[in-house]
């Protein structure tokens, strides 16, 4: 690995903090009042894709007008918000304060790059929005994940280059979005056997951050690039 790294960028949901349980609750509120069928397995495809695209995806091809998709985004962001109110720094997932503190002791930049519209409520929520310094969200770019639109405005407001910087991933979406940007991928799988798949593209490969520390990821890294 020829680049010297200077900094990172987190998704949010799923490697920071795990807020899924709380996006199926308002999709399903939602889609139980329309009568729409919606899964946890449905849930899944949601991961790490606009607010937009997840109805896209909720809907199956089911054709609504533009005010009422609308409608329904905005019902579904209600429900959301008002379950984000649970939210503590509690809900901080493992090794992850641990891993900012390595990368802010080795003079790393640190943001956050998440489509989600409400990441800096829940980075106020979880005590530590001020750690970042940048964050890039659902209102930063037109084009979210799989676009690198959002990764590279994220490394532009850090001063730095995606040959430069790390992102760390738990979504298919992201970790296309990240690779089309040219950045380093670290992919964040999870413990659930049928969803791992969806981060196998990355360099680094992690089930979570819990025994993740900044030199063991540059040295895999280095590796994988080789």
């Amino acid at each position: 690995m020829a680049a010297q790294i200077n900094a990172l960028i987190f998704d949010l949901d799923g490697v920071i903090t795990d807020t899924a349980e709380l996006h199926y609750q308002a999709w399903k509120q939602m889609s139980d009042e329309e009568g729409y069928p919606f899964t946890r397995d449905d849930n899944e495809a949601l991961r790490g894709v606009s607010r937009r695209e997840s109805l896209n995806r909720l809907l199956k091809g089911r054709v609504i007008t533009e005010e009422k998709a609308l409608d329904l985004m905005e019902r579904k962001n209600r429900y959301y918000v008002d379950l984000l109110e649970t939210i503590t720094p509690a809900n901080i997932l493992p090794g992850a304060l641990a891993l900012l503190d390595e990368a802010e002791a080795a003079g790393l930049k640190l943001a956050v790059g998440s489509a989600s519209r409400n990441a800096h409520t829940v980075l106020t929520k979880l005590g530590i929005i001020d750690r970042f310094d940048a964050v890039g969200d659902g209102y930063c770019v037109v084009h979210t994940k799989p676009a690198p639109d959002l990764f590279l405005w994220t490394a532009g407001r850090l001063g730095t280059y995606p040959q430069n910087t790390i992102v760390f991933e738990d979504a298919e979406a992201g970790i296309e979005a990240a690779q089309r940007g040219g950045f380093f991928t670290v992919g964040i799988a999870g413990h659930d056997q049928s969803v791992q798949g969806r981060v196998t593209n990355a360099d680094v490969v992690l089930p979570d951050l819990a025994q993740a520390h900044l030199a063991d990821i540059l040295e895999k890294l280095k590796k994988a690039r080789a």
